[in-house]
């Protein structure tokens, strides 16, 4: 009887660890899955915040890409156009020389020294102008364009179509395309179509 009853104790006893050893795995292994999920959202978050970041990269190296852009852009039309200024104040040494060999008779022009110096003169400003991207607009006998050429009178001429440039007062000049100076013209006008005041 106290043999059983020692068996059964023992029985009981080992039951009784088994579960006390159980309970207190329990909570171990649950720090530890929870410690395992935390790890993988800590993972996720840290994911997330290395695409952020690699995205706010790419955005600021494409901004500072625009920016070198626009920059080379500017200090181009700087150099194109930062001797606009003192081209405007040359043209009129410009007009004045061809004036000069213009008054002269066309047989004079070679054997007079001082008209061979300033067409000399003349030539040497055009190329000089030229090279710096300068073009003369003398636009007699072209059709009359507002955006280059301003007109000074209009006259009747039935031998060519309205709004035609028949002569050319003073030319224009532009600098790498876009406009100094626009051309002074006068300009036919018709009876058959819409003269440039009634256009306007």
């Amino acid at each position: 009887m106290t043999t059983e009853n020692q068996t059964v104790d023992q029985g009981t006893g080992e039951g009784q660890s088994e579960e006390l050893l159980q309970q207190e795995t329990q909570p171990e292994q649950q720090g530890v899955a929870d410690e395992a999920v935390t790890g993988t959202e800590g993972g996720s978050e840290a994911a997330e915040e290395i695409a952020a970041l690699k995205e706010q990269l790419l955005r600021v190296h494409a901004d500072m890409q625009n920016l070198r852009r626009r920059m080379e852009k500017d200090v181009e039309a700087a150099h194109k156009f930062g001797q606009e200024k003192l081209i405007k104040e040359l043209l009129p040494v410009m007009d004045n020389l061809e004036r000069a060999l213009e008054a002269a008779p066309q047989e004079e022009r070679d054997s007079n020294p001082v008209l061979e110096g300033v067409n000399m003169t003349l030539g040497l400003f055009t190329s000089a102008l030229n090279k710096s991207d300068v073009h003369a607009i003398n636009p007699e006998g072209e059709p009359f364009d507002p955006q280059l050429h301003q007109a000074m009178s209009m006259v009747d001429n039935p031998e060519v179509e309205p709004n035609t440039v028949i002569a050319v007062m003073q030319k224009g000049y532009t600098l790498a395309g876009r406009l100094v100076r626009p051309a002074m013209v006068m300009v036919s006008k018709g009876g058959g179509q819409k003269t440039i005041d009634e256009q306007a």
